[in-house]
């Protein structure tokens, strides 16, 4: 009762005088997001996860198919699978692929700047989905679960590690102009307590102040809000003991707490122009770009997770007009994806930060027929077989794993479901995905449920 009660904090003040230690052995801390100790030593002590949310086509992207060509506007000598909506003939990739660096890793000219970091990158071509369907597709890329409410990904590394810098959220997610598909579920706690859930930053404004809106008082000093903050939560506390246990009212209270916390370092680490004018260059302009620069300041300022959206709503659905559209969505993001890795590097930051880049699912080698008509050159989802790759943090670098069937629908080589990647992001992170557990509803939970399995081969 008392750790599900306060956000923890009556446990917390009972372990202090107890001295009750935590599920990983550790003395209780009264700051729910104190940093923890590990299972086991991590590989990586932060994750950057760069999401092209709407579906990379990782036939034009990552894992090319010459075969392709050889039938293109013909029907492929096997059944289309089903995906959610039919597809025809099939689409030879419209991009150019080139062989890179010592491991001669294939990239196509969507995304060539990552040309020079080819021997960093351990690119999964053999990952599966359950659903070739936005919604349920990325409820389970981030939380674990196609349909029920779970704790994301972020969420979960915060409650088993805390965080390094008290004065910013453990978890921030970014988007430019607004949220994705399923908005604020992709980064909830669900049952976790309230102060693991990501952290909302829409990163299209410039202006620091827009992006991190009210952080500031505009009359009040730091001591004067300190005593108003201690007043606002001896009420609310008052408020919460008449209430009973509400873990959004516990939310909220403590939202309070880091927002004042925040004021502290917010300004100065989403402020990009404290960088050189040669690194915002390198990075490249637009909101795109610009968050992944701001991603790298917040790791190395202590925050545990960062993730990166493209944009608002899906952008890389292309259902049609796909060489137009996926060409245009990379030039908005492959400068900066490539700086984020040489910025990581040269500043000693890869070896313990896992970049994790992917969709929810891939695109069909098919063309899309609405009513029969294939005219508008898109590709359908496809969740069957499709391709995420991951840099730093204890990967194994240069290499491939995995593999889909000759045209790029299905993975028939080591298939990795997404509870396998789960497993693996909290190995890499030093934490056992089976041993990461919270008891909700009289039932031990965790974000790999009853399956997952640590992908040891790609593991350095």
């Amino acid at each position: 009762m008392l750790r599900r009660s306060g956000l923890g904090f009556g446990l917390l003040g009972l372990g202090t005088v107890l001295g009750v230690p935590t599920a990983h052995g550790d003395q209780v801390s009264l700051n729910p997001l104190t940093p923890r100790p590990t299972h086991f030593a991590p590989r990586a002590r932060r994750l950057i996860h760069i999401f092209l949310n709407g579906g990379l086509s990782h036939v034009d992207s990552f894992d090319p198919k010459p075969l392709l060509h050889r039938y293109h506007g013909r029907p492929l000598p096997i059944p289309n699978p089903l995906t959610e909506r039919p597809t025809g003939a099939a689409f030879g990739s419209p991009f150019q692929f080139k062989q890179y660096g010592q491991s001669g890793l294939p990239i196509s000219e969507m995304f060539s700047e990552l040309g020079d970091h080819s021997d960093e990158l351990c690119v999964i071509r053999s990952m599966q989905s359950e659903v070739p369907n936005h919604e349920p597709a990325l409820m389970l890329m981030n939380c674990g679960d196609t349909t029920l409410s779970r704790p994301s990904l972020g969420s979960w590394l915060t409650y088993g590690l805390g965080t390094e810098n008290q004065n910013l959220p453990g978890f921030i997610a970014m988007c430019p102009q607004g949220h994705p598909v399923k908005g604020p579920d992709n980064w909830r706690s669900a049952f976790l307590p309230g102060i693991y859930e990501g952290a909302f930053i829409d990163s299209n404004h410039a202006d620091v102040e827009k992006m991190v809106a009210n952080v500031r008082h505009p009359h009040l000093d730091l001591s004067s809000q300190r005593k108003q903050v201690d007043l606002l939560q001896r009420l609310n506390q008052r408020h919460r003991e008449r209430r009973g246990d509400d873990p959004q009212l516990e939310a909220r209270i403590q939202s309070y707490e880091q927002a004042y916390r925040m004021q502290m370092e917010a300004s100065d680490a989403f402020d990009v122009t404290k960088e050189s004018e040669a690194t915002r260059k390198r990075y490249g302009e637009g909101a795109a770009n610009r968050q992944l620069l701001i991603a790298r300041r917040l790791i190395e300022r202590g925050v545990r997770m960062v993730q990166v959206w493209h944009g608002k709503w899906q952008p890389w659905d292309n259902h049609d007009e796909l060489e137009k559209n996926h060409r245009k969505l990379a030039r908005e993001c492959s400068s900066g994806i490539a700086a984020l890795l040489t910025d990581l590097k040269e500043r000693g930051l890869l070896e313990e930060t896992l970049v994790v880049f992917g969709s929810e699912f891939g695109r069909t080698p098919t063309v899309e027929t609405r009513n029969g008509d294939a005219s508008k050159m898109g590709r359908d989802h496809n969740h069957y077989g499709f391709t995420m790759w991951l840099a730093g943090g204890g990967i194994r670098p240069g290499m491939v794993h995995g593999a889909t069937d000759e045209f790029g629908f299905q993975a028939v080589e080591n298939p990795v479901p997404i509870h396998d990647l789960h497993a693996t992001i909290l190995h890499l992170m030093g934490m056992d995905h089976e041993r990461l557990t919270y008891r909700y509803a009289s039932r031990d939970f965790r974000l790999t449920d009853v399956h997952g399995r640590v992908v040891s081969e790609i593991i350095g």
